[in-house]
């Protein structure tokens, strides 16, 4: 491969609206380990939450990939590869940033949290409201001097 095709492939990697229209790829090999990468991140997205046990599991997929996308630029920028092998890495490369962008942008799991934390704090809010209105407000009775 020259090197202007070389370039032209890493600027093609890395054009922001590279993953409009990609494909995530059905199976990826990761550190040796060929994984289902499209079933599994249809399978995360489609639930409304991510399970604490799942979420680990994200977050380790997540750094796999990022990791094996490193390799794979690498080996365009570095490696003496022919155009077709640079095309399919390159292919590839653009694939494992739609799946990472599908799992970055798992919103139930922050929803969730956040959901969580205004819950807390209505009860919050809610129970010092029924302390005060009742005159429990232990706070405010011994300032009375109750």
């Amino acid at each position: 491969m020259q090197e202007f095709e070389r370039k032209q492939l890493l600027e093609r990697v890395e054009r922001e609206g590279a993953t409009v229209g990609a494909d995530i790829p059905e199976t990826i090999t990761v550190q040796g380990e060929e994984i289902d990468l499209r079933t599994f991140v249809f399978e995360i997205k489609r639930r409304e939450t991510v399970p604490p046990g799942e979420r680990d599991r994200v977050e380790q997929a997540k750094r796999n990939l990022r990791r094996e996308r490193v390799e794979r630029i690498e080996r365009i920028e570095d490696g003496e590869i022919p155009r077709a092998e640079g095309e399919k890495l390159a292919q590839s490369i653009i694939g494992i940033d739609r799946a990472l962008n599908a799992l970055e942008n798992l919103g139930p799991t922050d929803i969730e949290r956040e959901q969580q934390a205004k819950q807390a704090a209505d009860t919050k809010r809610w129970m010092s409201f029924l302390k005060q209105a009742l005159g429990r407000d232990d706070d405010q009775s011994a300032r009375r001097g109750r």
